[in-house]
């Protein structure tokens, strides 16, 4: 057997795994290459095209991306289109993707009945994180008549699924307005009120403080941050600096409020993660409620995993740790 036919027989059998998320979403991931096998290549089928991921040098994927356009219908048999996405390409319309197979892209996808506006060559990215879906339903379940802050918003899906929910406000907030645009377009997908849905774009550190000079507080904040990024006003590093971010909201938290915490550092160790976490619940003001897992679609399967990520990151199930933590205030603490 050559290795391209192993290669497509591990695809095949990873892809089977996901046959009953087609009953639930058409956003799921069918192949994730780090762990199930062929670390160059990501498959995720959004709507009716499949999104390829090529990580490897120019052309190295390129036999197995030929066999996955050939059997396209066997992988997903409605789906219509194949977008390819080359991280290493030097034309950014690459790196953003070109489609390979078909003419049409999704503009939108409906997941737990909550529509998404979709942008698939708007980044390197897809413009909708697969890893954060049971977040997102579990935001719909808890925001309900709460005031919601969600900070580097990208292109708001956390605000979107809160609103859908019943949120009675939710602010977005990110540095790139061309993200939030999309946030805007899925409000009015789903018919919420354009009331109480507000867009901030601008660095985190100034709109954080903006607020919090307008003593604003919210019943739930989302700090979903980027890995690493610097501006004028601050630098966003989550290898070990979680902590300095959380303590820049959580004087925006009202008491007995939600604070969500994303971190997606492939690097930390889930128990350093959790470590950090815990040293500041130390206090008495935040205690650590729940661990939000990641789909099997994306984590792999028992049978279907071939390497384990690079870093332990138990307690949580994927280098994707998301942690539900409740603040309380002093001055309403007796």
């Amino acid at each position: 057997m050559d290795n391209r036919q192993k290669i497509m027989d591990q695809i095949r059998k990873a892809a089977a795994h996901r046959l009953p998320y087609a009953q639930e979403t058409h956003a799921y991931r069918l192949f994730n290459g780090f762990y199930e096998g062929y670390p160059d290549l990501l498959i995720d089928r959004y709507g009716r095209t499949l999104v390829l991921f090529d990580y490897g040098k120019p052309g190295q994927a390129q036999p197995i991306i030929e066999a996955i356009v050939a059997h396209r219908e066997e992988l997903c048999p409605d789906c219509e289109s194949i977008l390819l996405k080359q991280r290493d390409h030097p034309d950014m319309r690459f790196r953003n993707g070109a489609l390979i197979d078909g003419q049409t892209l999704p503009t939108a996808l409906v997941e737990y009945g909550v529509a998404y506006a979709l942008d698939l060559q708007l980044n390197q990215d897809a413009s909708f994180y697969l890893d954060t879906r049971n977040l997102r339903q579990w935001l719909q379940s808890h925001m309900r008549g709460l005031r919601v802050l969600n900070t580097f918003a990208y292109t708001g899906s956390f605000g979107v699924a809160a609103g859908a929910g019943g949120a009675k406000e939710v602010i977005q907030t990110d540095l790139n307005p061309n993200f939030l645009a999309l946030a805007q377009k899925s409000w009015a997908l789903n018919d919420l009120d354009p009331h109480i849905h507000k867009i901030l774009p601008g660095d985190f550190f100034k709109i954080s403080a903006k607020l919090r000079h307008a003593d604003r507080l919210f019943d739930a904040v989302i700090l979903d941050p980027p890995f690493f990024s610097t501006t004028r006003a601050g630098r966003v590093d989550l290898q070990g600096e979680t902590s300095r971010l959380i303590n820049k909201v959580r004087p925006l938290i009202a008491h007995n409020g939600i604070l969500v915490v994303i971190n997606n550092a492939l690097f930390t160790s889930g128990a350093d993660f959790m470590g950090e976490l815990q040293s500041l619940t130390a206090s008495g003001y935040l205690a650590i409620e729940e661990i939000i897992p990641i789909p099997e679609d994306i984590t792999g399967f028992p049978d279907t995993i071939q390497t384990p990520p690079p870093t332990d990151p138990a307690p949580f199930n994927h280098p994707t740790k998301i942690a539900i933590l409740r603040a309380f205030r002093k001055d309403q603490r007796h």
